[in-house]
């Protein structure tokens, strides 16, 4: 390998082969060649882990030997950065980021304090509404169930911790909230209008360099199919208040809201990590991946603010063949 090259990891890499290849075109930018490593579960059934240079097979990211297999992996390839692509392997990673760094291994994920607050979306909620972002108004199940005239029905309800549109669903009055669940679930009022997704950079000053929002056209399996980059003043002056009150935000992340036709724009749900649609943030010259590289490799950082609205992107299903 030559000095030239960067490895890189990304993990639970599925069909993240949008994001591994963006990067590989922001490494020809700088002049870089970067080792593109990514790992699953079954790495012969994930998309990304086929089209990438080397995979290897981990266990579930919730497994107590997770942190230990990627570390010992990132020490033997001297992984230079790890880019995680799932929620639930924020905490763990945010939680070894000195360990990792101390064998030269850049874990690109905010520190715990904000990967506490975006992995519960009650506290989401309550922190972000302190702060003067408008958010839906959102309560314990328990709460709405104990005091249903306080809501409008139906209301919107889901995991506090959930991810990847799992366990959510619209309950039409008080009645149909269970007295137990597997785990804990909050109440949202129920929003209706144009539903954003924004694509913010945070550069290694805790700053918010760029704000990207596109409007979700169509989505499947709760990821953007289609959608279009728009110009909006508004929703980029609520990205500067979600970030100020974060507490360690760093690098990517993204963020959705719905634009309410009585309410305006409600923030319901922050990512922090690559979303599923930062290509579309990427085409339209938002330059996060090359400022990642850049800052890993000693480069000014370069995400930019100044990009396209009005781009489109459109997904298909493509196939690609190992053996």
């Amino acid at each position: 390998m030559s000095d030239a090259t960067l490895p890189i990891l990304f993990t639970s890499a599925g069909r993240r082969v949008e994001l591994t290849r963006c990067f590989r075109v922001a490494a020809e930018k700088l002049g870089l060649t970067i080792d593109v490593h990514a790992c699953d579960m079954d790495p012969r059934l994930s998309a990304a882990c086929n089209d990438a240079d080397h995979s290897f097979a981990v266990p579930r990211c919730d497994a107590p030997e997770y942190i230990d297999v990627l570390y010992e992996y990132c020490r033997e390839h001297s992984i230079r950065i790890l880019v995680p692509t799932i929620d639930p392997e924020l905490m763990p990673l945010a939680q070894a980021r000195k360990r990792f760094a101390d064998i030269g291994t850049w874990l690109h994920v905010s520190g715990p304090d904000t990967i506490a607050i975006v992995r519960d979306k009650a506290k989401t909620a309550e922190i972000l509404g302190r702060a003067g972002v408008p958010v839906p108004k959102t309560a314990s199940a328990e709460v709405a169930r104990g005091a249903p005239d306080e809501w409008s029905w139906p209301v919107f309800m889901k995991p506090s911790g959930g991810s990847a549109s799992r366990g959510i669903g619209l309950i039409e009055d008080p009645s149909q909230i269970a007295r137990h669940y597997p785990e804990p679930m909050i109440v949202q009022e129920f929003l209706q209008g144009d539903e954003f997704t924004i694509n913010i950079y945070v550069d290694a000053n805790g700053e918010l360099v760029a704000a990207i929002p596109h409007k979700r056209l169509s989505v499947r399996a709760g990821e953007v199919e289609k959608g279009c980059t728009v110009s909006r003043p508004d929703i980029c002056e609520i990205a500067e208040k979600l970030v100020a009150a974060l507490p360690d935000p760093t690098g990517v992340m993204c963020f959705q809201l719905v634009d309410d036709h009585q309410r305006g724009p409600r923030v319901f749900e922050i990512n922090a990590r690559f979303g599923g649609g930062y290509p579309l943030a990427d085409h339209a010259g938002g330059r996060f991946a090359e400022s990642l590289l850049a800052r890993v490799t000693g480069k000014p950082e370069c995400a930019s603010d100044d990009w396209r609205a009005d781009v489109l992107m459109t997904r298909y299903d493509a196939a690609i063949f190992s053996g």
